[in-house]
């Protein structure tokens, strides 16, 4: 493993200010970020790297890599939920292993744009065509999570409509966006896409390191009603990123040719949703316990993916 990126992940000062974000909270201090600052800057930075691969994409040939690579993640976003929902059943009720496993086998936007300045400070770059993937990956595992809720949950006397849950999945405000940027930068003209560039690319990581401020002090928040849940939801945070990033940084190999578009890969399947699926699951699994899911996500998969987790998932992308 790369211990030099090691290191410069944990001193990443879009880390720190994460790390601040939970100081912040814990010494109860007023440092507050307006929540009409932090919605348009999470807008943004969707917008901004959706519209950034759809710029990509559309230079970029229909190879039979991307293809598979969008089908691949289909598979791997509907599979996730379906192990972890019965792996979590033993321990946990209905209804909050559902919304983990959702949250485990849908996509973190966030995580996505913190692996993009990974590969950039190692002078490597990822197709556009991934953020078609990350897209792709949001739905299948909301809906597969609702739809196990609905058959084991015996006590649910009104069952969920199916085509509800499919609008609100797709019409999420996140995936939305995602998939909205990524069509606009597809059919933009490119020299008119040019004059916004400044705007999408200058200024991305400043406003990446505010809202992982936010972030910060959402975990910080949280903290408290995490820990009834005790060892086994901080070992399912970190295991289970762990288990499928490493699976897919290995088993990609065999149709994704590019070691950057293999980590960006790997790291899709490691990250855990703390926005769409929470959103979804107030809609579909009102007795979820949001108290688990979001720091689970948030509190320690995220954190453990950009510090170990993402040198793991780089160094096997590069076998």
């Amino acid at each position: 493993m790369d211990f030099q990126l090691l290191i410069s992940n944990i001193t990443n000062p879009t880390l720190l200010f994460f790390l601040l974000g939970i100081l912040a909270v814990r010494v109860k201090s007023d440092l507050e970020i307006p929540a009409s600052s932090a919605k348009f800057i999470s807008l943004y930075l969707l917008f901004s790297i959706g519209f950034k691969g759809g710029q990509e994409l559309i230079h970029s040939p229909l190879t039979e890599e991307i293809i598979w690579s969008c089908v691949a993640g289909l598979v791997v976003a509907s599979v996730i939920p379906l192990y972890t929902f019965f792996i979590l059943k033993r321990r946990l009720s209905v209804a909050d292993a559902g919304a983990v496993a959702a949250a485990y086998g849908s996509v973190s936007a966030v995580t996505f744009v913190t692996a993009s300045t990974v590969l950039e400070s190692q002078g490597m770059v990822f197709g556009g065509h991934m953020v078609a993937v990350m897209a792709l990956m949001e739905a299948p595992a909301i809906i597969v999570g609702v739809m196990l809720m609905s058959i084991y949950d015996k006590e649910n006397d009104a069952p969920l409509s199916m085509r509800d849950v499919l609008h609100h999945s797709f019409t999420n405000g996140s995936v939305l966006m995602i998939m909205g940027s990524l069509i606009v930068g597809m059919i933009s003209d490119e020299k008119a896409a040019m004059g916004i560039k400044p705007f999408t690319t200058d200024i991305f990581k400043g406003f990446l390191a505010i809202f992982l401020l936010e972030m910060g002090m959402i975990t910080g928040n949280k903290i408290g009603a995490f820990r009834r849940y005790g060892w086994l939801a901080v070992l399912g945070g970190i295991l289970m990123p762990l288990v499928n990033g490493t699976a897919v940084a290995f088993l990609s190999h065999g149709f994704i040719a590019d070691p950057a578009n293999r980590f960006m890969f790997a790291v899709l399947a490691a990250s855990a949703s703390y926005i769409a699926v929470p959103a979804a699951m107030r809609l579909a699994a009102p007795k979820a316990d949001p108290g688990l899911y979001i720091p689970m996500a948030l509190g320690v998969t995220f954190p453990f993916n950009i510090t170990i987790g993402m040198p793991v998932y780089l160094w096997i992308a590069k076998l």
